[in-house]
């Protein structure tokens, strides 16, 4: 599979511990920390983070070829 499809993207905060998701394009959700944040729904993945190293990927995809 080349590209597969996005249905849920998050991550989670080590500093803090939230679990942040973007339900739709352009709507970037930050923790509660301000460490990271994670945008652009199921349409792509985009992050950011003061400290990368303290950001879990939770991002889930499909495992059918579509």
């Amino acid at each position: 599979m080349d590209n597969p499809k996005i249905l849920r993207n998050r991550a989670k905060c080590l500093l803090c511990g939230d679990i942040v998701e973007s339900t739709s394009r352009h709507h970037l959700s930050m923790c509660k920390c301000g460490n990271m944040y994670v945008d652009g729904g199921t349409d792509y993945l985009r992050r950011g983070a003061a400290d990368p190293d303290k950001v879990e990927d939770l991002t889930e995809y499909s495992t059918k070829e579509d």
